[in-house]
């Protein structure tokens, strides 16, 4: 193995983004998760910014300051600095996220961790989003591996199929506690013990 490859959302970091719906809803309780979920889906390839995202909602106001109290609400994982201190040193690292641009460059200097990457791939900036393909060959490219001496490491099977359809080798981050068949692990220690296998 050369690198190692992670999700943002349900691995960097533990929020799944499956709390965004919920957020927007204690303000405007009667838009339909769909509404909310199609406005987010343009930010995460490119197509509204993600100031526009809240605008498009509803929301009015300083709108900068109404996605900072919602971005500062993301937390990073238990392990997670620890792990890529270390790992950073014996493996090219990667990040594949989908996630609107702003948000993903709020999130990755809040918690310093743009230091640790060679490679970091956001759906916003290329306007590809998992699990289409083409976003794992950009990154395989950039760190100069093959696919097979990639991990890929995500919290969402359909992501995980993409990446393993490439030739990538996939392990499953499970924070959302679902049934999966192939490789699995809850935490970065476990991670860790895995790739020093």
């Amino acid at each position: 193995m050369k690198a190692i490859v992670l999700d943002m959302y349900g691995v960097i970091i533990k929020q799944t983004g499956d709390d965004y719906v919920p957020y927007v809803q204690r303000t405007f309780p009667d838009l339909k998760p769909e509404e909310i979920y199609t406005s987010w889906f343009k930010a995460d390839v490119g197509e509204l910014t993600s100031l526009e995202v809240w605008e498009s909602l509803g929301f009015s106001g300083d709108i900068e300051k109404i996605e900072k109290e919602y971005l500062d609400t993301i937390e990073i994982n238990d392990g997670f600095l620890d792990f890529v201190s270390a790992i950073s040193k014996h493996y090219k690292m990667a990040i594949i996220s989908n996630d609107s641009s702003r948000w993903s460059k709020y999130l990755r200097e809040k918690f310093d961790i743009n230091k640790f990457f060679d490679v970091i791939s956001i759906s916003g900036d290329l306007r590809i989003q998992k699990p289409d393909e083409r976003i794992f060959l950009l990154t395989i490219e950039q760190l100069e591996c093959k696919a097979e001496d990639c991990l890929y490491v995500d919290d969402r099977e359909g992501n995980l199929e993409a990446a393993s359809k490439v030739g990538m080798n996939t392990i499953m981050f499970n924070s959302r506690n679902i049934q999966y068949e192939g490789k699995t692990i809850t935490n970065f220690k476990e991670l860790f013990s895995m790739i020093l296998e």
